[in-house]
């Protein structure tokens, strides 16, 4: 993995996590931006990995929001026009939503504006109970989630909830963002958060690699129209059938107790004994 000033990565297999450590907030300056595009453009290549955790040196703050010192250097001559391209931070946000590898962010303490927007690009976030707080800060300050906030945050939430936390700029506490759908779930204590993450990306690190990519996929094909999005499913399924992975790994399950009411009773474990092969 490459070098970076304010983020690191290590291996373990097919997983990768990345540590962001930018003092004293996490605030995305020029530095973290610039290594955040370039990790996601390394891992995104990385043939190899099957799940990235993102998670912070920082036990207060996971990722604060885009430096405001620099958005204040825009250049604002002339008329906004509207563009057919999406911008950069746009498209790093879509690197974290759309590379063929998952990705999990751990959020054990504050995220706000575009780190904010970074997380909900990603595939899962967890937090913690009273520690994890999320806060759109764009429109107190005159301006408005431009990093994806706007379109995102109605897809996880929908619309009358994303309005609140767009336009009030108020805190979202980790209770509610689960029961609002911006968390995956929320723990009592960063260590049980960080053993939940650990134990499910060893186990999508260990699935059949073919297997955790197509359904990746196939998920993302939710927003087509429902006929279409049964259509890319029944290939992504008949593709897997073709892979190599595919009858070792259902041979495995049947052979350490699948289809029998023992192995059935503790499906869960069984799964990821499948993967310890």
């Amino acid at each position: 993995m490459g070098s970076y000033s304010t983020l690191s990565i290590e291996r373990d297999g097919r997983r990768a996590t990345v540590t962001i450590d930018n003092p004293p907030i996490n605030l995305i300056t020029s530095e973290l931006y610039g290594d955040l595009v370039r990790a996601s453009i390394e891992l995104r290549d990385d043939p190899d990995l099957s799940v990235v955790v993102f998670r912070s040196a920082n036990p207060d703050f996971f990722m604060a929001h885009f430096d405001v010192e620099l958005i204040l250097t825009f250049p604002v001559e002339g008329d906004a026009e509207k563009s057919r391209e999406t911008n950069a931070f746009h498209a790093l946000c879509e690197r974290l939503r759309s590379m063929n590898k998952v990705t999990i962010a751990e959020i054990g303490g504050r995220v706000g504006g575009g780190g904010s927007e970074l997380s909900a690009s990603m595939d899962m976030r967890f937090g913690v109970l009273g520690k994890t707080k999320i806060n759109q800060m764009e429109v107190p300050i005159g301006i408005l989630p431009g990093g994806t906030g706007t379109q995102r945050l109605p897809r996880l939430m929908g619309r009358g909830r994303a309005m609140e936390v767009i336009l009030g700029g108020d805190d979202l506490d980790a209770a509610t963002a689960e029961r609002w759908g911006y968390l995956n779930r929320a723990f009592e204590d960063e260590a049980a958060m960080r053993a939940h993450v650990d134990r499910l990306s060893s186990r999508i690190r260990d699935f059949p690699l073919e297997a955790v990519r197509l359904a990746k996929q196939s998920v993302d094909g939710f927003e087509a129209p429902l006929n279409e999005g049964l259509q890319e499913e029944g290939y992504l399924f008949q593709r897997l059938l073709r892979t190599d992975s595919a009858p070792r790994a259902m041979r495995r399950f049947l052979d350490l107790g699948g289809q029998t009411h023992e192995g059935e009773m503790r499906v869960g474990d069984l799964n990821g004994e499948v993967a310890d092969e």
